[in-house]
C-alpha cells in the first residue's frame, strides 16, 4: 500500500535529504584538513630534515602518514554509525578517494622496492593529488576543490622550471591549495548554513 505525500511534506523530505547532503560534506572537512596537514608537515619537515642534515634518513617523517590513516579510520567508523543513510555522492567519493589510497599505496610500494628515489617522482604525485581533488569538488559542487585539483597540475607543470632541491615545498603548497584551504573554507560554509 503506498502512501501519497502531501506537496508540504515531499518539500519537508527533499529539505531534510539537501541538509543532510551539507552535513555530509561538513563532516568530510576535517578529512581534508588531516591529510593537508599531515602531509605539509611531513613535506616540510622532510626538507628541512634534509637541507640541514639533523638526521640521517629525513624521508622517516613520511611514517607520521600511517598515523593519520589510523585516526582517519577511526573517524570514518564513527561517522558510519551515526550516519542514517548513504547517499549516491556519498558512494562516488568514497570510490574516488579509496582508488586515490590504493594508487598510493602501490605507489609507495612500486617507486620504494625499484629505486627509493622519490625526488623524481615528485611531480606525478602532484598530478595524482589533482585527481581525487578535482573530482570531488566536481561532485559536490564546490569550486575551491576544483581550483585545488586545478592548482596541483599546475604545480607539477612548475617542477620542470625549478631546482628538484624545492619539490618538497611545491608539495607543501599543493596540499596548503588544494585541501587546507578548501577544508577551512568547507567547514566555514556548511557552519554558516546549519546556523
Amino acid at each position: 500500500m503506498e502512501k501519497d505525500f502531501s506537496v508540504q511534506q515531499s518539500l519537508e523530505v527533499i529539505e531534510s535529504m539537501i541538509n543532510q547532503a551539507k552535513n555530509k560534506f561538513n563532516n568530510d572537512s576535517p578529512l581534508y584538513l588531516l591529510w593537508g596537514w599531515i602531509v605539509l608537515i611531513c613535506s616540510v619537515g622532510n626538507y628541512l630534515l634534509y637541507k640541514f642534515q639533523l638526521v640521517e634518513k629525513p624521508h622517516l617523517i613520511w611514517l607520521l602518514l600511517f598515523v593519520a590513516l589510523i585516526v582517519q579510520i577511526i573517524y570514518l567508523i564513527k561517522q558510519h554509525k551515526k550516519e542514517k543513510v548513504k547517499t549516491y555522492i556519498d558512494e562516488i567519493l568514497g570510490y574516488i578517494w579509496t582508488s586515490f589510497g590504493i594508487t598510493m599505496f602501490l605507489i609507495s610500494f612500486v617507486v620504494g622496492q625499484s629505486s627509493g628515489n622519490w625526488i623524481n617522482f615528485y611531480p606525478t604525485l602532484l598530478i595524482l593529488y589533482g585527481i581525487p581533488t578535482f573530482l570531488s569538488g566536481a561532485v559536490m559542487r564546490f569550486l575551491p576543490l576544483k581550483i585545488g585539483g586545478i592548482c596541483c597540475w599546475a604545480l607539477a607543470i612548475t617542477t620542470l622550471f625549478i631546482s628538484k632541491n624545492y619539490y618538497l615545498l611545491i608539495i607543501a603548497l599543493a596540499v596548503i591549495i588544494a585541501w587546507i584551504i578548501p577544508g577551512y573554507l568547507m567547514k566555514s560554509f556548511f557552519k554558516k548554513q546549519s546556523i
